[in-house]
């Protein structure tokens, strides 16, 4: 009853109640999801997607993840109102109960999977719910308090979305899907450990494992060294032997690549700098959404247009 009053008194008028549940689906992240869906949905259509399609699967992807992020929310509402930085959020601040929340998150899940169904089709729903359960059992109840690999295997979690937008557009999944897959798993430890060195105080004060808490900054930044060349070398896998991408999605990705692993060594120079662990982490976000948009400008009929004509041009003047 108590925590009922607290909740109400949080809540002067109903724009202030959706606020509270748009903020428990942690909004900021869902963009950086969907931005992988969209490239792998451009690759799968070769340049040309359906609109409509397009639309669809970006909403039921949007709630799919909407509902895994409030889950995860009532699941770490006790070590949420322990750290400083996550202490505000609708659940540990009192704004939402966990019923209510689960109620939320449930209807969510529901609308997705129905949603994925019935206008692109039922591998790309069942993919996008079992995104839903592995983030939720597999990270969030299995991996993140027990286990320094939770980030690793449960990245597995946010590449999915590359699976569902392939699996939209085709009704199934192939090779180049599988690596679409794992250039954003192999992408996820360098891009959150950069982070987990920004506020590591913060993870050890409620006891969650990340690495740099247990092995150390030096220990962790060879492993986002490590990560960060594996991730490279990865994205030149699709021009080079799969064909799936063109010379223009190449030259993005090495360009882009390059700044990536200059970072890294950076911070492998400088274990203990936080200054460049952030910087670190914000460009990993700015390369995950240039190198999709890469993969998205060169699947475009035009830039196969434009490629051709130029390479034809050059043949000439040889």
């Amino acid at each position: 009853m108590v925590e009922s009053n607290v909740s109400r008194r949080h809540h002067d008028t109903f724009l202030q109640v959706v606020q509270s549940y748009y903020q428990l689906t942690k909004p900021r992240i869902i963009p950086l999801l969907l931005i992988t869906t969209a490239g792998s949905m451009w690759i799968a259509a070769k340049g040309e997607v359906d609109p409509w399609l397009l639309i669809i699967t970006m909403i039921g992807g949007t709630l799919a993840a909407a509902s895994a992020q409030t889950i995860n929310c009532i699941y770490d509402r006790d070590i949420d109102y322990d750290m400083e930085r996550t202490r505000h959020r609708p659940m540990p601040s009192g704004r939402i109960q966990p019923r209510d929340a689960l109620i939320f998150a449930i209807a969510l899940a529901v609308v997705s999977f129905t949603t994925l169904t019935v206008f692109a089709n039922l591998l790309a729903a069942v993919l996008a719910f079992s995104g839903i359960v592995f983030y939720v059992l597999i990270y969030t109840h299995l991996l993140k308090r027990h286990s320094t690999h939770n980030i690793v295997i449960g990245g597995a979690a946010g590449a999915i979305p590359a699976l569902v937008g392939w699996a939209a557009v085709t009704d199934t999944l192939s090779w180049t899907a599988w690596l679409l897959f794992a250039i954003v798993f192999l992408w996820t430890p360098p891009h959150f450990w950069a982070l987990a060195l920004m506020i590591r105080d913060d993870y050890a004060k409620v006891g969650i494992p990340m690495l740099p808490v247990v092995v150390g900054d030096q220990a962790t930044v060879r492993q986002i060294w490590f990560y960060t060349i594996i991730t490279v070398t990865a994205t030149v896998l699709l021009f080079y032997p799969l064909h799936a991408s063109g010379i223009v999605y190449v030259v993005i990705a090495l360009t882009l690549g390059g700044v990536f692993v200059h970072k890294s060594w950076r911070l492998l120079q400088n274990p203990q700098d936080k200054t460049i662990a952030r910087e670190l982490f914000l460009y990993s976000i700015s390369y995950m959404m240039l190198l999709c948009l890469g993969m998205v400008v060169d699947s475009l009929p035009i830039t196969h247009h434009l490629v051709s004509t130029t390479v034809s041009y050059l043949h000439l003047l040889v």
